[in-house]
């Protein structure tokens, strides 16, 4: 049985707070599918030729499968693609700064953030370390950092044009004191139970610490930092988790979670690397296929490629098409977009309506409006890397880049539910 709406959110919410960073996430991704019998290869070693339920983690990327009993050389597979990074600030190097008696932390811009929205959040420092010995750890300090806002008394103009400079407007506080009396790192390493001296790299982002939460009339809404792109990557944790023991079907169904969509995906994780090429051929190998076959198994297969699109907006409605005008709480969204920023063709909008309708769930069109550009996704990529037919999807939301941005509740587990139909039907 489908969980309802809120018990969906609620999880969402957990899930989310436990993926702080792209490698959380991914580490999150993967113990829940162990919970559920998955069984975590390593791309070093040999892998298993039996059918089964397994999942390989890349850095901050994972990808998951399941081989029915029935698959064969030929057999071809269901991609269900999302990206487990989000906007917001990564730590620089030498990150303990400061000045005037307030401990600053050196961060760079990591993609797109709308700026402001970080102003006076509680953030949290979270991501990989790496020690002496190459031993990964996660780490995560909970509440540290802080983006204090300047007072209106000091800028009487700030509500006409606030504008933040990318370097010296974004540096948070996280303590009272000087440089050289303290270590930002030493503070990231005690997290992690671990000794500083022991780092000798990391790669560390900040992340709103504020729970997710469900508000609004009739529970409509669901806020949290993060949902681009954590909402698409549980609803297929979720969705791929449900195909258990006695998984039949004529097509292996695969999650595929990508890291740095927000920077372009050009990375040994990201989806313009290797990394979905590299499990599809081995899962082919496993089944004896040879070149020719695993090009036929391709030639069959879907990438569903979900990820936030932009919901009707109250107070700009001039900023979207006057036509396609998709909601929260409407349904999930079909993008399109004629420069094929988007991978949608009319076969692959078809069999999308399809797995709707079979998951009983509604759907809407997304299109951007002609004046404003169009973002891409990781559809594209996929489509151009392994030729498998591509539909991009998502869900609505606004706010999108913020440091919390804000969904439609009943679209969060809608999303789940399609992407089980395309896994399972």
């Amino acid at each position: 049985m489908h969980a309802s709406p809120g018990a969906h959110a609620d999880d969402l919410a957990a899930f989310i707070d436990r993926s702080p960073s792209s490698h959380h996430a991914a580490a999150e991704v993967a113990r829940r599918l162990q919970d559920s019998g998955f069984a975590v290869l390593d791309e070093a070693g040999a892998w298993p030729q039996a059918p089964g339920r397994y999942l390989v983690v890349r850095d901050g990327a994972v990808i998951a499968w399941v081989v029915p009993a029935s698959a064969t050389a030929t057999t071809p597979v269901r991609v269900f693609g999302a990206h487990s990074d989000s906007p917001g600030f990564k730590l620089k190097p030498r990150p303990t700064t400061g000045s005037l008696g307030w401990l600053q932390a050196g961060v760079e811009v990591y993609g797109g953030p709308l700026l402001n929205s970080w102003l006076d959040r509680e953030l949290r420092l979270s991501g990989r370390l790496v020690l002496d010995d190459g031993t990964e750890v996660l780490a995560d300090t909970g509440p540290l950092l802080r983006l204090p806002q300047l007072a209106i008394h000091l800028d009487r103009e700030a509500n006409e044009h606030l504008a933040l400079d990318k370097q010296a407007h974004t540096q948070p506080v996280w303590g009272l004191g000087t440089p050289e009396s303290a270590d930002l790192l030493a503070e990231v390493a005690a997290s992690a139970s671990v000794d500083a001296l022991r780092i000798r790299g990391y790669d560390l982002v900040t992340a709103d610490s504020a729970r997710g939460a469900v508000f609004g009339r009739d529970d409509a809404f669901f806020a949290a930092g993060r949902l681009d792109d954590l909402a698409s990557v549980h609803a297929g944790a979720v969705a791929l988790a449900a195909a258990g023991d006695g998984f039949d079907a004529p097509h292996i169904p695969v999650l595929a979670v990508f890291d740095h969509e927000e920077v372009g995906s050009a990375t040994r994780s990201g989806a313009a690397g290797p990394f979905l090429e590299d499990v599809l051929e081995r899962i082919g190998l496993a089944l004896g296929a040879d070149r020719a076959e695993r090009m036929r198994a391709l030639t069959s297969s879907w990438c569903v490629s979900s990820d936030v699109g932009h919901s009707v907006h109250p107070n700009f409605p001039e900023k979207h098409d006057p036509q396609v005008r998709p909601l929260l709480g409407s349904g999930p969204i079909l993008k399109i977009n004629a420069n094929q920023r988007y991978a949608t063709d009319g076969v692959g909008a078809a069999a999308w309506h399809g797995w709707c309708d079979a998951a009983g769930v509604g759907s809407q069109e997304f299109i951007s409006r002609n004046t404003v550009p169009c973002g891409s996704t990781i559809g594209p990529i996929t489509a151009t890397r392994l030729g498998i037919r591509t539909i991009d999807v998502g869900i609505p939301i606004l706010s999108m880049h913020s440091a919390r941005e804000l969904a439609g509740t009943s679209d969060l587990r809608d999303l789940a539910r399609v992407a089980e139909a395309f896994f399972t039907g």
